[in-house]
């Protein structure tokens, strides 16, 4: 009988090896590797079917593509709006959800509150890191004494499994996916290894029994699940919280989402009765703007279908080392540095002498280049220690020779903060054509620019003239 072959597997980022190393070549981190023994081949004669096949199948059939009888998947509601507005309209059965986040940002809370509003169906609750009784309390803060939530504490993955197969339910919590582990696999929970093998075991149980599974999980430092990205390739949807701990507010956003668009965000308030769903998002982000203040500027994105306000800051000092700052909170650091670059070579300024901090308020981040001009005006008003025209909106994206491009959909995010107040708009004159029937408004202004000095003279002068 031939010896099982064992291998050496990083915990941080699953990189296997023959034997055993001090520090991993792929990740850098140091005594990281476990031992794990190979899965034994297959027997002559023995057939292994895909383990995504019903029990009891074995083997590989060829089937005819155009013959697969394809119904468009029904979704059912959570009837929490913003997270049905994250999802497409609701949960598709049989599938894998992945929602990750920061210990204590909401993810309990938000699963609990997506079984607890089930109206129809079977469900269950299977925790691993709290006691029925911390469950218990968390139900009565929701609200959800009076609904009968079936609830299991246990973390075998072998248990869970016949649990499952028994009940069928219809929708299921795992909480979380680091804590489940499987008698088999000789590592740690939480571990790259033990977090594959329960990832595929809940994939399996997805899609052969047809049950929801909602996985929870917390993210590294880095900022991705359980170190690696095992578990974002198996399942259907990754579902992400962001936001401040000393903040309220708190974004969903789908990064993954094979059954509708991953444009979507939801916003939810966390209060004592759990994570209220924000409808009205538009003007929240700048709530308690100062004004006339170096520094401060606002501007719109769009996310999705949702126009949403946002105030940049920029802070601009002296710096004191060889090296100056670059600090961003709630942008791409990288993206900062490029466009302090552009500034510097446009206005004639030593951005090498200054520290920079940017601050996107509320804990929004922003993904994409449409507040680029925003950025670099608030750059400039905190460098010369002048204040932007007061209710003035600015939007565009700069390129490296110092051009302002037009953005995609501009439109919808100006329709919304003319609706919120909003009359003055600062934008890319290669959007002209689209602004046309927008700016016949006799209320509107909108000044048009081609490239930084242009904006430049525009946002500080006196008085500003129209295009």
């Amino acid at each position: 009988m031939a010896k099982a072959k064992t291998i050496f597997v990083c915990e941080e980022c699953g990189h296997e090896t023959s034997g055993w190393l001090g520090r991993c070549p792929s990740c850098g981190a140091w005594n990281s590797f476990f031992a794990q023994k190979e899965t034994a081949p297959p027997k002559a004669g023995e057939r292994r079917g895909s383990w995504l096949s019903q029990e009891g199948e074995a083997g590989a059939e060829v089937i005819d593509l155009s013959s697969v009888d394809i119904q468009k998947a029904p979704k059912e509601p959570t009837h929490i709006k913003e997270l049905d507005r994250v999802l497409g309209g609701g949960l598709v059965q049989g599938s894998l959800i992945l929602l990750g986040g920061d210990p204590g940002i909401g993810k309990s809370t938000l699963a609990l509150s997506i079984v607890g509003n089930r109206k129809r169906g079977e469900v269950l609750y299977v925790t691993g890191e709290e006691s029925a009784e911390q469950v218990a309390a968390r139900s009565r803060r929701l609200g959800l004494q009076s609904q009968s939530i079936p609830l299991v504490t246990t973390t075998n993955l072998s248990a869970i499994e016949a649990l499952l197969a028994e009940r069928r339910p219809e929708l299921v919590v795992i909480d979380s996916i680091q804590t489940v582990y499987a008698d088999d696999v000789n590592s740690a929970p939480g571990s790259v290894a033990q977090l594959r093998e329960a990832g595929m075991g809940f994939l399996r149980m997805a899609k052969s029994l047809g049950i929801t599974i909602i996985l929870t999980g917390h993210v590294t430092k880095e900022g991705a699940i359980a170190g690696p990205r095992v578990l974002e390739h198996m399942v259907d949807t990754v579902l992400y919280f962001e936001g401040e701990k000393d903040s309220p507010l708190r974004i969903l956003r789908a990064v993954k989402n094979r059954f509708a668009s991953t444009e979507e965000i939801g916003i939810f308030e966390m209060t004592e009765q759990g994570l209220l769903s924000v409808l009205e998002a538009s003007g929240l982000f700048i709530d308690g703007k100062p004004k006339n203040v170096p520094g401060s500027v606002t501007t719109a994105i769009l996310e999705g279908t949702r126009p949403i306000l946002l105030e940049i800051q920029a802070l601009t000092v002296p710096s004191n080392y060889g090296t100056p700052i670059r600090m961003a909170q709630g942008l791409d650091r990288s993206r900062l540095v490029m466009l302090m670059a552009v500034a510097e070579k446009k206005t004639g300024i030593d951005m090498g002498a200054l520290d920079a901090y940017v601050n996107v308020t509320g804990g929004y981040r922003v993904k994409g280049t449409s507040v680029d001009l925003a950025v670099l005006a608030a750059l400039i008003s905190s460098v010369r220690d002048k204040p932007v025209k007061t209710d003035i909106i600015v939007v565009g994206e700069v390129g490296l020779t110092g051009e302002i491009r037009a953005i995609s959909r501009m439109v919808d995010s100006l329709e919304e903060a003319y609706r919120t107040g909003w009359t003055r708009f600062v934008v890319p004159a290669a959007a002209k054509g689209k602004l046309m029937r927008f700016e016949e408004r006799s209320d509107v202004q909108v000044f048009y620019v081609s490239e930084l000095n242009e904006a430049w003279d525009l946002l500080f002068q006196k008085e500003a003239k129209g295009d």
